[in-house]
Protein backbone atom coordinates (compact mmCIF):
# COMPACT_ATOMS: atom_id res chain seq x y z
CA UNK A 1 0.00 0.00 0.00
CA UNK A 2 1.45 3.28 -0.86
CA UNK A 3 1.03 6.16 2.02
CA UNK A 4 0.91 9.77 1.41
CA UNK A 5 2.92 11.33 4.14
CA UNK A 6 3.01 14.63 6.03
CA UNK A 7 5.79 15.92 7.99
CA UNK A 8 4.58 19.33 9.06
CA UNK A 9 2.45 19.47 12.73
CA UNK A 10 0.66 21.63 10.75
CA UNK A 11 -0.26 19.42 8.65
CA UNK A 12 -0.48 16.50 11.07
CA UNK A 13 -2.79 19.07 12.88
CA UNK A 14 -5.30 19.81 9.62
CA UNK A 15 -5.66 15.78 9.21
CA UNK A 16 -6.50 14.76 11.92
CA UNK A 17 -9.44 17.51 12.17
CA UNK A 18 -10.24 16.90 8.84
CA UNK A 19 -10.08 20.53 7.20
CA UNK A 20 -7.27 19.00 4.52
CA UNK A 21 -8.23 17.04 1.75
CA UNK A 22 -5.81 18.03 -1.04
CA UNK A 23 -2.21 18.03 -1.17
CA UNK A 24 0.15 20.26 -3.78
CA UNK A 25 3.83 18.45 -4.19
CA UNK A 26 6.69 20.05 -5.60
CA UNK A 27 7.02 18.60 -9.37
CA UNK A 28 5.42 16.05 -10.89
CA UNK A 29 4.39 13.26 -8.99
CA UNK A 30 1.34 11.67 -10.97
CA UNK A 31 3.25 8.22 -11.51
CA UNK A 32 3.54 7.72 -8.14
CA UNK A 33 0.31 8.74 -6.90
CA UNK A 34 -2.35 7.33 -9.15
CA UNK A 35 -6.18 8.60 -9.38
CA UNK A 36 -8.79 6.29 -8.06
CA UNK A 37 -6.27 4.57 -5.77
CA UNK A 38 -6.19 4.21 -2.13
CA UNK A 39 -3.43 5.15 0.12
CA UNK A 40 -2.59 5.35 4.01
CA UNK A 41 -2.55 8.99 5.41
CA UNK A 42 0.31 8.93 7.38
CA UNK A 43 2.79 11.75 9.47
CA UNK A 44 6.26 11.78 10.55
CA UNK A 45 9.37 13.33 9.64
CA UNK A 46 11.74 11.72 7.20
CA UNK A 47 13.53 8.65 8.62
CA UNK A 48 11.31 9.07 11.44
CA UNK A 49 8.26 6.55 12.71
CA UNK A 50 5.41 7.58 10.96
CA UNK A 51 1.68 7.34 12.62
CA UNK A 52 -1.16 6.27 9.92
CA UNK A 53 -4.19 8.75 10.44
CA UNK A 54 -6.68 7.13 8.08
CA UNK A 55 -6.84 5.57 4.96
CA UNK A 56 -7.74 7.70 1.82
CA UNK A 57 -9.30 7.53 -1.82
CA UNK A 58 -7.48 9.60 -4.26
CA UNK A 59 -10.03 11.81 -6.22
CA UNK A 60 -8.21 13.67 -8.24
CA UNK A 61 -4.72 14.07 -9.20
CA UNK A 62 -3.74 16.77 -11.95
CA UNK A 63 -0.41 18.04 -12.68
CA UNK A 64 -0.12 21.99 -13.04
CA UNK A 65 1.90 25.23 -12.53
CA UNK A 66 1.56 26.91 -9.55
CA UNK A 67 0.62 29.94 -11.84
CA UNK A 68 -2.65 27.45 -12.66
CA UNK A 69 -3.06 26.60 -9.15
CA UNK A 70 -7.15 27.06 -8.33
CA UNK A 71 -8.34 29.29 -5.46
CA UNK A 72 -10.28 25.97 -4.47
CA UNK A 73 -7.03 24.23 -4.53
CA UNK A 74 -5.54 26.97 -2.04
CA UNK A 75 -8.05 26.37 0.06
CA UNK A 76 -8.23 22.39 0.24
CA UNK A 77 -4.64 22.45 0.64
CA UNK A 78 -4.40 24.92 3.54
CA UNK A 79 -6.95 27.54 4.43
CA UNK A 80 -4.59 29.41 5.88
CA UNK A 81 -2.94 30.01 2.79
CA UNK A 82 -4.66 32.73 0.26
CA UNK A 83 -2.52 33.58 -2.52
CA UNK A 84 -0.38 31.78 -4.76
CA UNK A 85 3.06 34.09 -3.00
CA UNK A 86 1.96 32.60 0.28
CA UNK A 87 1.89 28.69 -1.05
CA UNK A 88 5.32 29.49 -2.78
CA UNK A 89 6.70 31.00 0.57
CA UNK A 90 5.17 27.90 2.19
CA UNK A 91 7.09 25.83 0.28
CA UNK A 92 10.51 27.54 0.53
CA UNK A 93 10.06 27.47 4.13
CA UNK A 94 9.36 23.50 3.93
CA UNK A 95 11.59 22.38 1.34
CA UNK A 96 14.66 24.82 1.73
CA UNK A 97 14.79 26.11 -1.76
CA UNK A 98 13.59 28.62 -3.82
CA UNK A 99 10.10 28.03 -5.92
CA UNK A 100 9.10 29.42 -9.06
CA UNK A 101 5.50 30.49 -9.91
CA UNK A 102 6.01 28.12 -13.35
CA UNK A 103 7.31 25.20 -10.99
CA UNK A 104 5.37 22.18 -11.79
CA UNK A 105 3.16 20.85 -9.01
CA UNK A 106 0.74 18.09 -8.35
CA UNK A 107 -2.43 18.11 -7.07
CA UNK A 108 -3.96 15.49 -5.07
CA UNK A 109 -7.43 15.50 -3.73
CA UNK A 110 -8.31 12.67 -0.88
CA UNK A 111 -11.67 11.76 0.90
CA UNK A 112 -10.99 9.65 3.63
CA UNK A 113 -12.36 5.96 3.50
CA UNK A 114 -14.64 4.38 6.42
CA UNK A 115 -14.37 0.89 6.89
CA UNK A 116 -18.52 0.51 7.94
CA UNK A 117 -19.70 -2.88 8.56
CA UNK A 118 -22.88 -2.13 6.27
Amino acid sequence: MMALNFFTAKHKKMLMERTKDCTIRLGDVSHDYKQNSIVWITAGKKYEPKHKLYTAFLDKVRVKTIDTLSTEDLDHQDPGINTKEELIADFERMHKRRVQPDDTVTVIYFTEVHEDLG
